[in-house]
């Protein structure tokens, strides 16, 4: 049984930073790619960052680029979001997801998901 667990939100204060966690439990066969996910009050869950199995390769939304980083220990079955310049609207619950495979930016691809973690900015 494979299972994600996210960690690291808090309510914060704009221009903050934060780092979210996601440690993957239990085995996936195979190499496979990591996502963040979030999700606002009345919005559809949308993609923030990928990377890749060897972490050579990340991806973000433009609303976050420059911002955040997604990064990976593999020997800690770990993926992190480094969060820097909050802003009010980067408020969500911010999910994890694991795929087989490639780096994906949709949601649709992705195989495994965390329960994810509040993050509230506040202005």
């Amino acid at each position: 049984q494979v299972q994600l667990v996210e960690s690291g939100g808090e309510l914060v204060q704009a221009g903050a930073s934060l780092r979210l966690s996601c440690v993957v439990s239990g085995r996936i066969f195979g190499n496979y790619a990591m996502g963040w996910f979030r999700q606002a009050p009345g919005k559809e869950r949308e993609f923030v960052a990928t990377i890749t199995w060897s972490g050579g390769n990340t991806f973000y939304a433009d609303s976050v680029k420059g911002r955040f980083t997604i990064s990976r220990d593999n020997a800690k079955n770990t993926v992190y979001l480094q969060m820097n310049s909050l802003k009010p609207e980067d408020t969500a619950v911010y999910y994890c997801a694991a795929r087989r495979g490639s780096a994906s930016m949709a949601r649709v691809n992705y195989d495994y998901w965390g329960q994810g973690t509040q993050v509230t900015v506040s202005s």
